[in-house]
């Protein structure tokens, strides 16, 4: 088979498509952003993996299935170009207005071009307690049983230590940030933990290569986590606002729920409360708990 993916956003959410990859059999043409093609070369898997700047090169071959996995439009209308058999996800209705296929309706009722509007897709996704990679491989005929990540080998990196630490999730999601990090890891040090503020790289596999050097990763719903489900590092999540129910857990993984997390649930933007729900404790005997 030849099958065409499209996912370019966000880097977490690439990564955890990447377990499609375990499943699906044939040559693999893989769109995604620039900054994200680091983590599909050389990973195999019969992947040609291409930038969306140079996308143009993905039409030199018909394509027995589409899987188009964002809901924005431009992407939707580049589908149009391509010479396919069968289509999974989002594409551009006859009016030019973003739709989906019945098979891909799983996940894209809970997405911003859900046919039911965002405030009950919001609500839908509230009340969902299926993993990303269970609805997605169900539209695609498949079981989902724990198909891990596929990622590159890691940069090699001097950051080593028992703890690393992800305080910052980005600006799209002010709430995702909780409030308490310097004082988690101070009483995390004075455990006699070797405990880092994971840096900003240059890389993401250098990025990876600091996950990697770690016993345990504590962070929200971000990037890092899904490098340490997908590198073997165990990790402490916090979810403020997003659904902690969308991420397989590998049997690596803690999550920690805010008591608010309906009242905040994907809003992007600011309320103090909502970082400050889940208290240092709590956090604190989860990480220790992983590393005892």
């Amino acid at each position: 088979m030849k099958i065409l993916i499209l996912k370019l956003n966000a880097t977490g959410d690439v990564v955890r498509t990447t377990s499609l990859l375990r499943r699906l059999k044939g040559e693999i043409t893989w769109i995604t952003a620039k900054n994200n093609l680091s983590l599909l070369e050389g990973i195999g898997f019969g992947v040609r993996p291409l930038t969306w700047e140079n996308r143009t090169q993905a039409l030199d071959a018909e394509y027995d299935l589409i899987i188009n996995l964002e809901d924005d439009i431009e992407v939707a209308g580049f589908i149009r170009q391509a010479s396919y058999r069968q289509l999974y996800g989002a594409y551009l209705d006859k009016h030019n207005a973003p739709a989906y296929t019945k098979d891909s309706q799983r996940w894209f009722d809970l997405s911003l071009i859900s046919v039911h509007g965002r405030a009950k897709a919001d609500q839908l996704k509230l009340q969902n307690r299926r993993t990303y990679q269970d609805l997605v491989f169900e539209g695609l005929g498949f079981t989902f049983g724990g198909e891990k990540y596929v990622l590159p080998e890691p940069v090699k990196t001097d950051l080593h230590g028992d703890v690393a630490v992800a305080p910052v999730a980005g600006a799209v999601w002010p709430m995702k940030n909780w409030a308490y990090y310097d004082e988690l890891a101070k009483r995390l040090q004075a455990e006699g933990l070797q405990v880092n503020i994971l840096p900003k790289r240059s890389t993401l596999l250098e990025h990876l290569g600091d996950v990697r050097n770690h016993r345990c990763l504590v962070g929200g719903d971000s990037l890092p986590m899904h490098l340490a489900l997908g590198i073997g590092t165990s990790c402490v999540s916090i979810f403020n606002c997003t659904s902690p129910w969308e991420i397989f857990e590998y049997d690596i993984q803690e999550k920690i729920i805010s008591p608010l997390l309906s009242q905040f649930f994907y809003r992007r933007d600011f309320d103090v409360r909502a970082t400050t729900a889940i208290p240092v404790g709590e956090v604190l005997s989860a990480v220790l708990s992983k590393l005892a």
